[in-house]
């Protein structure tokens, strides 16, 4: 009877194993589509032998663990390409902006300083005309108004960079509590020897996102929990504590600050990776570089025109006495700091007969020596410290947006098949296949029907043996 019980034993454990294992692979069916989901598996082993009469005989199986198929190196693999799609990614939607504002059709500031330098042209014909002279007045308005038009959407750039890191903090904030949540949930799971393989991939999705957005790097301790830091080294998770990232106004700018123990730190441009180093990079250096180029410009056109308006002669129409020194914009060689010159060209005044087209004293009607000189500054005159003549120096502005346009478009696509890739080969690895989970579930299944059919068989035999004592 001893080797029956033992044989009802063992098949009772094939029984439960059978079952366990239906159900695991049930479980993969279920999260087929589920995103981040690891396949799972019933890691089988059989019961220690007892020693019956002369032989050992087994007493079953069991399923002593549930794995997960995982590679690291995989995930690693995908978090560093999360990080590059995801710094591209940043950069993009400013690039597409500035290629509109930068772009190479005729309606654009290049066309507006051509603009100003032809009615000058205009007006060396007829250098006593009221007309002309209106029209060059007007003109300087025009160019004045076309540099704000550009400067007012390069600060509207700024700031909807600003709004979207904003925007991004809270959700970035939960993201970092829920890892530390997990890390803690793992951490009491496993400390009793079971698997965590459910918060385990919750995490790593987790851990992907803020990749993309961050670049985050992670680091594993003996306790199965991660660390998450900056590129920088900033911690963002330790065990089961979260850090707050929170945004701070200095200027016009957003700033990030992380709080650590009470102790508030900044974080500055080179310590982020991901989709926030491309938005900082392309406001902080990118646009502001453009924005300074903008400034240069305006500063150059209204100051060469200034220098020689300022030599040239007009009839002073309070007065009717021939005067000089007169400027044709308002100085902004000296603004506050915080003042854009491209925001500030200003004609210097409303009556176009300040105008000083005579180059003589005697300003006589047909003197347009000076309207010469400053119709051709749009091309005999270079902008300060380049080679580079007015329209030169804005469509260097323009090809340097399209340039970097057209690289983000390249990066943006390789990085952006490059994660495809690896997110396919992780899938490959770990995700689940119905083709298996089918044929796995035909082996458990019959080895449930074999164990049921073995059960059966012993208690006949069981029953059969009573009969016979009886």
């Amino acid at each position: 009877m001893a080797g029956l019980l033992d044989a009802l034993n063992a098949g009772k454990t094939s029984l439960s194993t059978n079952q366990k294992s239906i159900e695991i692979v049930g479980n993969n069916v279920a999260n087929v589509n589920t995103e981040g989901y690891s396949r799972q598996r019933a890691e089988l082993m059989q019961i220690p032998a007892v020693n019956f009469g002369d032989f050992f005989i087994g007493q079953g199986v069991t399923v002593s663990d549930v794995s997960r198929d995982y590679s690291s190196f995989i995930s690693r693999q995908l978090q560093e390409s999360n990080i590059a799609f995801g710094e591209e990614t940043g950069r993009s939607n400013t690039l597409s902006e500035l290629e509109r504002i930068f772009n190479v059709s005729d309606d654009n500031l290049a066309s507006e300083i051509d603009g100003f330098f032809d009615a000058w042209q205009e007006l060396t014909t007829n250098p006593s005309g009221a007309v002309e002279r209106d029209v060059v007045l007007q003109r300087g308005q025009l160019l004045g108004d076309a540099f704000r038009q550009v400067s007012d959407e390069l600060n509207t750039i700024t700031q909807n960079l600003n709004t979207e890191i904003i925007g991004e903090v809270e959700q970035l904030n939960e993201k970092i509590s829920e890892i530390a949540k997990l890390n803690d949930r793992i951490r009491q799971t496993e400390i009793g020897g079971q698997q965590a393989n459910a918060a385990r991939d919750q995490r790593d999705l987790l851990v992907q996102d803020l990749s993309q957005t961050l670049g985050v790097k992670t680091y594993s301790d003996n306790l199965g929990m991660l660390a998450v830091v900056l590129p920088g080294g900033t911690p963002l998770v330790q065990g089961n504590t979260a850090m707050t990232i929170q945004t701070v106004t200095t200027g016009t700018n957003v700033e990030l600050q992380v709080e650590i123990a009470g102790t508030t730190k900044d974080i500055s441009r080179e310590e982020l990776g991901g989709e926030f180093r491309g938005i900082y990079e392309m406001r902080d250096v990118f646009v502001e570089g453009l924005h300074d180029d903008l400034d240069t410009l305006a500063i150059d056109i209204t100051s060469s025109v200034n220098d020689i308006h300022d030599d040239g002669y007009f009839i002073n129409p309070t007065t009717d006495i021939v005067t000089t020194g007169q400027l044709f914009f308002t100085d902004i060689t000296a603004l506050p700091s915080d003042v854009r010159a491209s925001r500030s060209i200003t004609t210097a005044f409303t009556d176009s007969r300040y105008i000083a087209a005579a180059g003589q004293d005697t300003a006589a009607p047909g003197d347009n020596e000076n309207a010469l000189k400053i119709a051709a500054l749009e091309t005999s005159h270079n902008v300060t410290g380049t080679d580079d003549n007015y329209d030169a120096f804005f469509s260097q502005m323009v090809s340097t947006v399209g340039i970097e346009a057209s690289r983000n478009d390249l990066a943006l696509k390789g990085a952006e098949d490059a994660t495809v890739q690896l997110q396919n080969l992780r899938d490959g690895f770990s995700g689940v296949s119905l083709e298996e989970e089918m044929i796995d579930l035909i082996q458990y299944q019959r080895g449930f029907q074999s164990s049921a059919k073995f059960l059966s068989t012993v208690d006949e035999m069981m029953n059969s043996l009573l009969q016979l004592k009886g």
